[in-house]
């Protein structure tokens, strides 16, 4: 798969592609708020800012490095 450019939104199998995980794995994250989407149209079909979606990648490695900080001090 060649990368989005930065102005075009993602689809879910493209977002699930960069992320290594299944689209309904997506489609949860989407709809849980956790991974922030714009649904479009009547039938709801969902997009992915590509920004957004680094900024997702990004939480999650400090969320880690968090994590891993708090055990080593317990």
């Amino acid at each position: 798969m060649t990368p989005a450019p930065d102005n075009r939104l993602l689809t879910p199998n493209e977002a699930a592609e960069r992320l290594n995980i299944s689209v309904a794995q997506v489609y949860t994250l989407l709809r849980g708020n956790e991974l922030p989407g714009l649904k479009i149209g009547k039938r709801g079909v969902w997009r992915i800012d590509p920004s957004q979606l680094d900024e997702y990648v990004e939480r999650l490695k400090t969320e880690a490095l968090d994590r891993v900080r708090t055990a080593r001090e317990v």
